[in-house]
């Protein structure tokens, strides 16, 4: 950890991670001088609305904005939007608008960008959904009508299409994988959420290897599989997920691959710079490996965390991810790594999404859902804080031991 007392910090990065440890330095004190930088030309705004209610309401900035606009005059953050960082180099940020910005410790908070099919770009009327600048063209297509075809079926992919399909769209996601998200939940909770898109008329394809993408007589939009399947849409939406955005960070030579590798304070492999959220592999103590977590409140939790690491505090980073998706009414809430697990305790009814789950790996907890049944949720996530602080005492709760698998 660095030991002098930086007196310019300088963060790259305006989404809530970024604009989170922005906040947290002048909330610690730190009065020198913040520069909070981002590429998109908006100030920092919530994005998980994007697809949760595209289609419910219409999701202008106004609505969605982080702070107030005036928060970050107020704070001393020098907030610069449209402006995006082409190199680090000797403590200097090289700008795209020519400034050359001195710093003596950088936060990068550069997240990701949508994953492009390399079959999928060029056609009319197919999109990716990351930023507020894909909604309006999204939107509108989605609006008039007409099938909707989702390729991929991870959180945006599917909370898109149930919002789609509750208004009433013909919708079809299609899903290389044998079932949706199996990076997020264990077997069963998996075939229960396909099963509640079936109910709701949603069809699901999954195990489809797409071949490519064409245009049917009147531009009509059209997916292939290598199987010989085909399917015809009014609107596609490619929700295969986000690629980190390392470039930066392999320019100056650090540590980065599928995210820019940090210690569990968030330093990287050049001491006088940090990463935090999204883009950034930090050591999990329970998996005792890097990880990289692609979620909101974690992104919050480890940016405030790493913004105090900035300023000497010291403290590794133990706290639990969580996360929660709203499809069809149903809210499942979700933490920890549920994917991990090799064996999942139930209370409750999967099916009726009126359950609480804890997920283990060789006996140890390492992840919970929960759907209507907050309190037993916030309970779980107890169990598994403790066990991120102290992994080797890690154990099942008694109540929970005696339940079947599910």
């Amino acid at each position: 950890m660095p030991e002098t007392t930086p007196r310019t910090i300088a963060v790259v990065g305006t989404g809530v991670a970024g604009a989170t440890a922005a906040l947290t330095l002048r909330k610690e004190g730190f009065d020198g001088r913040i520069l909070l930088i981002g590429e998109e030309p908006h100030a920092p705004y919530r994005r998980p609305p994007l697809s949760k209610d595209l289609v419910k309401r219409a999701l202008a900035h106004e609505r969605l904005r982080l702070q107030p606009p005036a928060t970050w005059q107020e704070q001393g953050i020098e907030l610069r939007t449209g402006t995006r960082v082409t190199d680090v180099s000797g403590g200097v940020l090289e700008c795209s608008d020519g400034s050359r910005l001195p710093y003596d410790r950088l936060l990068l908070a550069t997240g990701g960008r949508a994953r492009i099919l390399p079959h999928a770009t060029g056609h009319a009327r197919v999109h990716t959904l990351r930023g507020l600048d894909d909604v309006p063209a999204l939107r509108a297509d989605l609006m008039s009508g007409g099938p909707l075809l989702v390729v991929g079926a991870g959180l945006v992919g599917l909370e898109v299409a149930a919002s789609a399909r509750s208004a009433g769209l013909d919708v079809t996601v299609l899903e290389a994988e044998a079932e949706p998200l199996r990076r997020v939940l264990p077997a069963p909770l998996r075939r229960a959420v396909l099963e509640l898109h079936r109910a709701h008329g949603t069809r699901v394809h999954t195990g489809v290897t797409l071949t490519g993408l064409t245009r049917r007589d009147g531009g009509m939009p059209a997916a292939a599989s290598a199987d010989g399947r085909s399917w015809d849409a009014h609107t596609v939406l490619v929700a295969a997920g986000m690629r980190p955005d390392v470039e930066l960070a392999a320019r100056a030579g650090l540590d980065a691959g599928d995210g820019i590798r940090v210690d569990a304070f968030g330093a990287t492999s050049d001491p006088r710079v940090f990463a935090a959220g999204d883009v950034a592999l930090y050591p999990d103590p329970v998996l005792r490996r890097h990880v990289r977590v692609e979620q909101w409140n974690h992104a919050q939790q480890h940016a405030a965390a790493v913004a105090r690491n900035m300023l000497g505090a010291g403290r590794p980073f133990t706290a639990v991810p969580w996360s929660w998706t709203d499809q069809y009414g149903v809210m499942l809430q979700i933490a920890g790594h549920c994917a991990e697990a090799d064996s999942l305790t139930v209370q409750g009814d999967i099916g009726d999404f009126d359950f609480a789950a804890l997920a283990t790996a060789n006996g140890h907890p390492v992840g919970a859902v929960a759907a209507g049944r907050p309190h037993d949720f916030r309970a779980l996530r107890t169990v598994l804080e403790q066990g991120y602080t102290s992994p080797s005492q890690a154990a099942v709760p008694t109540p929970w031991a005696t339940q079947a698998a599910g």
